[in-house]
């Protein structure tokens, strides 16, 4: 086993099964972690001002940062480990190569420090002293917030050495047993490799966190009172449910009937429509005169939209290849410019509402309009012609659907991307590699991507626009 094994372990004791014994055909390419490893290796590059080497040779010239380092050694009870230390940092002290020694680091995406990130440090620990031939008292948590390396000192003393070498014997079981069941907390595995796989044991199997809404402590109540499974719950009385489900207090008898009907939908593949009387939003009328769609491209961690996309719909019966797409690209992060152009293409159709999927696209608005000073009363009418499809059909439909992300609901839908295997994680894969080579085809993809969600997004809103003509 190895500090890999570890991590993924602390996260899913089945995802270190897999990464250990699983069948490589089956894991999917995950943009999060080569994301996380070009963002890792900046941040070490620049805390080790620019001196960083690969390998025990770079040890031993005694280099400022090593990285690429493997380590073997026999942790108890014959168990033989590895470690792949992030990081590793010359300190003063003394060790096999001379006057220092190296003290583990690892990365930290985020605020706070995990017992992932405690783990992997007092493991490297344990076998990095015996290989240096010198005892390891802290190790280091990085990290980067405003544009600021932070350094965390952890120190390791005895009680997390001791921690570490328990969950390492639990690790060493479950890598020699069967396979493990697959976690209740699903929200962990949305950034998986191993997701696909799992999802497909999932649905056959009836897990209910596989329903929208119903997350581990949720399935737990289901649990104990019974209901194990989709199937079960798809069959359920409603109102008994309710009863069963007092942590949601006055909403108990609403979340019973939708937890119900999203199952049903489910398993039968069939949606069902809910008539809302406060669905007062008359989608049709509003997008008659025309409508605009827009979705951004974002890098969250350095809160930088990188590409603003719109998509002009005079009318539904415009075929797709004649629809008007402008992309805005914001490559240096200067703002004023690309906005100044959104609030033009916005304001040259002040009639149109404008259709996005979640919430990200209307914050934005709202804060170019105020970085660009413009009136209370301007702001108000921009916000005013912003419909979220995203709460719309959530309101209207229960669908046969894990969830409603624009991917799910628009697949099912029967819309195709034109790229395979894309994400909004991918796109920004992508822009980190066009800042890293400045190689324009990286931005060519992001663009397809970006037109391709707002064609996504329309693909919805015909959906709802139909069946709004049915109802009437």
């Amino acid at each position: 086993m190895n500090s890999l094994h570890l991590k993924s372990f602390i996260r899913c004791k089945r995802k270190a099964w897999l990464d250990f014994k699983g069948k490589k055909s089956y894991e999917v390419w995950s943009p999060h972690k080569a994301i996380e490893k070009i963002n890792q290796f900046q941040i070490f590059y620049e805390f080790c001002n620019s001196e960083i080497y690969t390998g025990l040779k770079a040890c031993k010239n005694g280099y400022q940062g090593v990285i690429g380092l493997k380590i073997k050694g026999n942790l108890f009870q014959n168990i033989n480990a590895e470690i792949h230390p992030q990081l590793l940092v010359k300190t003063q002290g003394k060790s096999i190569w001379g006057q220092y020694k190296y003290l583990p680091a690892v990365y930290k995406l985020g605020h706070k420090t995990t017992r992932e990130h405690l783990f992997d440090l007092a493991f490297s620990s344990v076998l990095l002293g015996t290989f240096q031939e010198s005892k390891i008292e802290k190790g280091l948590v990085i990290s980067s917030f405003d544009k600021q390396v932070n350094v965390e000192e952890i120190y390791l003393n005895k009680k997390l050495r001791k921690k570490v070498l328990n969950v390492l014997l639990s690790l060493n079981e479950c890598l020699e047993g069967f396979m493990p069941e697959i976690t209740q907390d699903r929200k962990k595995c949305t950034i998986c490799s191993w997701q696909k796989f799992c999802d497909k044991e999932a649905k056959e199997n009836g897990y209910l966190t596989d329903i929208d809404g119903i997350g581990s402590k949720t399935a737990s109540l289901l649990i104990t009172n019974g209901i194990s499974d989709t199937q079960t719950l798809a069959s359920h009385n409603e109102k008994q449910l309710g009863e069963k489900l007092s942590k949601f207090n006055d909403q108990k008898y609403e979340k019973a009937s939708v937890f119900v009907k999203q199952a049903q939908a489910y398993i039968s593949g069939e949606p069902h429509r809910i008539f809302n009387k406060n669905d007062t939003n008359d989608l049709l009328e509003k997008t008659s005169p025309g409508f605009y769609i827009f979705d951004i491209e974002s890098n969250p961690d350095n809160k930088h939209d990188f590409l603003y996309g719109f998509l002009e719909i005079n009318n539904l019966f415009t075929k797709k290849e004649d629809l008007i797409y402008r992309p805005i690209l914001n490559l240096k992060n200067n703002k004023r410019e690309s906005h100044k152009q959104i609030i033009e293409i916005l304001f040259s159709q002040k009639e149109w509402p404008v259709l996005h999927y979640g919430e990200t696209e209307k914050v934005a608005i709202i804060n170019i309009a105020k970085n660009l000073n413009l009136s209370f009363v301007e702001i108000d009418s921009l916000v005013s012609r912003f419909i979220d499809l995203h709460s719309l059909i959530r309101k209207s439909w229960i669908l046969p659907l894990k969830n409603y992300s624009l991917k799910t609901v628009s697949s099912w839908l029967g819309f195709e991307w034109m790229q395979k295997n894309v994400s909004g994680s991918k796109a920004l894969y992508w822009w980190i590699q066009y800042q890293i080579t400045e190689n324009e085809i990286f931005l060519k993809k992001i663009i397809q991507y970006n037109k391709d969600d707002c064609l996504a997004t329309l693909k919805i809103a015909e959906y709802l626009i139909k069946n709004q003509l049915k109802k009437n």
